[in-house]
This record gives C-alpha cells, structure tokens and sequence, in this order.
C-alpha cells in the first residue's frame, strides 16, 4: 500500500512540461478542467488575497487567441526583426491544444506584489501536479506578447497576465529528469 507521502513524491517527480506539439486530438473534458483548476485555490497564499485569476480558452477562442499573439507579433515587432515563422507559430501552437488557461494575476496592493506572483506560480505548480496525476499534459508558457492580453482577456485595471498555461492528452513517454544532486543545492546550519 502506497502512503500519501509515496503518491505525491511520484506525481511530483514524473510531471514534466508537455508542449503542444505533442498533443494528440482528444477532448479534455470541462469536469478534468476544472479538477485542475480547483486544486489551484489551495495554494498558500499571504494574507489571503488568494491573486490567482484564470481564464479558460477552448474550442474557437483557440483560433482567436492564436490570431490575436500574432496580431501583438506583427504590431510590436520591427518589421527587421520579423519572422514569419514566429507568426506562424501562434496559431500552429494554440490550434495544437485542446485547452489553454490564461494565468493572471490580480493584485491587491496589501503584500509586495512578488508575494503575490509566488502565491499564483504555487497555484500553477497544484495545476501542473493535478494535470499530470490525470494524466494531461501541461506547459506553462511566459512569452513576452502576454503583457499585451488584457484587452482580449477583459482584465481589470489591477490584473495581469504571467503566462498561458497549454492543455492536452498525449501518449510521450515517460523520461527520466535532468536534475543535479539536492546535496549541491543545500547548506545546513546546526551550530
């Protein structure tokens, strides 16, 4: 019998980034969607301003959103740094997902507001372990354009965007992670 310690510590080590490219056209269902989103309200947060804000963007709003980085693409870079390759890869990559979550963040002005933005990176991390413990491939995607998504998103004058968080089914294999020893990373302080 698995404790919960032995459950967690594997969900925790298997989860991987799973980019678009690899999903496989297959539905994820609004009930897996929300199982995902829930476990985000229970990330730790200071204060409790709880300053995670998703929108969820399926079916059609895929289209519009992949139309509208590649609007942002064309409207704010040069035209001697334009890659129509890059262009091209906003609808290729948001039509590839089944379901893709904007990350916001809503911020109260009670905390500093990096406080704030750990508290929703916790939130995306719960997501992250849920999606892979349901099996659903997951990627948290930061590109410089979502600065720019508060009009599309409807965001309000205190809410930002920090990333698009891309869903879908897949069939990659396991692989193992590439992490170096934890004896490398910590010091310990007795005396």
């Amino acid at each position: 019998m698995s404790t919960t310690y032995d459950i967690i510590s594997k969900v925790i080590k298997e989860r991987r980034s799973i980019f678009p490219a690899s999903y496989i056209k297959k539905e994820v269902p609004v009930e897996v969607i929300n199982q995902i989103l829930e476990t985000a309200n229970y990330a730790p947060t200071h204060k409790l301003t709880q300053p995670w804000r998703f929108v969820v963007i399926r079916k059609a709003g895929l289209t519009k959103l992949g139309e509208e980085l590649g609007k942002l693409y064309k409207e704010l870079v040069s035209p001697q740094q334009f890659l129509q390759k890059k262009y091209n890869s906003f609808a290729e990559k948001t039509s590839q997902a089944d379901c893709i979550i904007a990350i916001n963040m809503q911020v109260s002005g009670k905390i500093p507001e990096w406080e704030e933005l750990a508290a929703v990176s916790c939130a995306v991390q719960n997501m992250a372990l849920t999606a892979e413990s349901l099996q659903v491939g997951a990627y948290w995607s930061s590109p410089p354009l979502i600065d720019n998504l508060g009009d599309f998103l409807s965001l309000g004058e205190n809410e930002k965007c920090i990333g698009l968080f891309y869903m879908g089914y897949h069939n990659e294999k396991p692989w193992a992670p590439n992490r170096t020893s934890m004896e490398e990373k910590v010091r310990w302080i007795e005396e």
